[in-house]
């Protein structure tokens, strides 16, 4: 199985993330989100607090908190910082609407909290991301205790669900706060409101990765430019 984010840069990626960074001003509280691109942004950010930036972020995941950690940000906590100015994240698939499925890096739960703490919310991505329409698998962070209650429950909504399984270790991928990850497949999503409130009524899913609050995208083109779609 292939890395999920494999090494070598992308100057899609790249383009994205900083140029989301640059939102970011001095004194604000910034939720930091997981993921390649994502990293750019952090990376970037570290850079401008060498420089003086004053600023502190609530991360999403061990990662980012890693990521932070290196790149010299102050970290706080939600409980500490329950609104945030502006959080920054990554995404697996935009459609034309803004709606955004996310959780291929099994940190959608946090990622959910934080974005929902922000008074802005910003996606950073590359143009491969984009489609007119969702037709990305859906991932639901889900109990142990509920795996087979929530694998029931996707059949009957019309979805086709797995369980997402480790590549480095036998058994399941285990999520930072301790849960399975179901991958539900629904093929087109037409309405990933009524899907997103279908899911949301599933006792056993912690969360799912179907997003409807985004602010803005930042998307990376090949030659380096960024389209802002609001």
């Amino acid at each position: 199985m292939k890395e999920r984010n494999p090494t070598g840069e992308s100057p899609e990626k790249k383009a994205a993330g900083i140029a989301a960074a640059d939102l970011v001003q001095d004194g604000m509280v910034v939720g930091l989100g997981t993921g390649s691109t994502t990293a750019y942004t952090i990376s970037e950010l570290g850079r401008r607090v060498d420089e003086g930036l004053d600023i502190i972020a609530v991360v999403t995941s061990y990662q980012s908190e890693m990521l932070a950690i290196q790149a010299g940000i102050t970290l706080t906590s939600l409980a500490e910082h329950p609104n945030l100015d502006i959080a920054i994240d990554g995404a697996d698939q935009i459609d034309s609407g803004l709606n955004v499925i996310k959780g291929g890096g099994a940190a959608h739960t946090r990622e959910k909290v934080v974005s929902r703490s922000a008074e802005r919310f910003v996606i950073v991505a590359d143009e491969s991301k984009y489609s007119e329409q969702l037709n990305h698998y859906v991932p639901l962070e889900v109990l142990p205790y509920a795996k087979e209650y929530v694998s029931q429950q996707v059949l009957r909504i019309g979805g086709k669900p797995e369980l997402r399984l480790a590549a480095r270790k036998d058994g399941p991928v285990i999520t930072d706060n301790g849960n399975f990850v179901i991958d539900a497949s629904f093929g087109v999503i037409e309405n990933p409101v009524v899907t997103s409130a279908l899911l949301s009524q599933i006792a056993g899913i912690v969360e799912h990765g179907i997003f409807t609050n985004v602010d803005e995208v930042y998307i990376g083109k090949k030659d380096g430019s960024v389209e802002i779609i609001a």
